[in-house]
């Protein structure tokens, strides 16, 4: 795969997943590669922030579209978690060295699943999916628009509004942003209700939770509940929205994800 060194470029790998990759330019001493994994009705297109500059940081960057997402083959009718899995673990297998984990929302979930089966340098959380089933987070959505819990239950995929993604962002750019999400597999939305708390991390990798007080869908005590699973540290951020690597104050939390890498011993 031949890419332009510091340009953003896609891919489609050979299980057909688009695969976004940006890597640092010539010259800058390199870190630690990190791969993103999105989050409900996200797609790789998500982390353009932070992978231009976790590259400009010395990081290759990766960001990958799960299956029936973004530019990636297969059926959101039949996705299961698991499959999602299989997805990171196998393209964190695919990629030149051992990547950082860095997953949001549903890509917090799958990210905790995949440290259990894949010895990853590290795993960083971002208002993840809990640990335990998210009946938080069901419940935060019935508070705020009732019609879409409903929906959600009755197998029909959650609109994301930008009420529910973003507090900083103009309402044009909120929208604009909110309208490039897409529907989600009706299992997996399901699955986030009844699921079980995964293994511990193979290779003991250290875990990162950030997150923000003020997440219209993950409940702050949740996140704290499934970070101290990990003996992790959780850094919060008030102000912003769900999507902390889409909001207008991105660059904190990921400061602070790179800070917080700089500092752990070589693996």
């Amino acid at each position: 795969m031949t890419i332009n060194i510091n340009t953003p470029a896609c891919s489609i790998g050979p299980r057909g997943l688009e695969l976004h990759h940006v890597l640092p330019a010539p010259g800058v001493p390199e870190k630690a590669p990190l791969l993103f994994v999105h989050g409900l009705g996200h797609g790789a297109w998500c982390w353009s922030h932070w992978l231009e500059a976790a590259a400009a940081a010395g990081h290759p960057a990766y960001a990958v579209s799960l299956r029936g997402h973004g530019a990636s083959q297969g059926s959101l009718r039949t996705a299961r978690l698991s499959h999602y899995v299989d997805d990171v673990v196998h393209t964190a297998a695919s990629l030149p060295r051992r990547p950082v984990l860095v997953g949001h929302s549903l890509g917090g979930l799958v990210v905790q699943l995949a440290l259990a089966r894949y010895a990853a340098r590290a795993g960083v959380l971002v208002a993840p999916v809990p640990a335990h089933p998210a009946v938080g987070s069901l419940l935060a959505i019935a508070r705020r628009h009732p019609a879409d819990a409903a929906r959600l239950c009755l197998g029909r995929s959650l609109p994301l509004r930008p009420d529910y993604l973003f507090n900083q962002l103009p309402g044009p750019e909120a929208q604009r942003l909110a309208d490039r999400c897409g529907p989600e597999s009706p299992l997996v939305q399901y699955q986030l209700l009844l699921h079980r708390p995964a293994a511990r991390p193979r290779g003991d990798a250290p875990v990162l939770v950030l997150a923000t007080p003020d997440d219209a869908l993950v409940p702050l005590a949740d996140v704290r509940r499934t970070a101290s699973r990990y003996a992790a540290p959780v850094l919060t951020f008030p102000g912003m929205g769900h999507d902390l690597m889409l909001d207008r104050g991105w660059r904190a939390p990921f400061d602070a994800m790179t800070s917080w890498l700089g500092q752990l011993p070589p693996r």
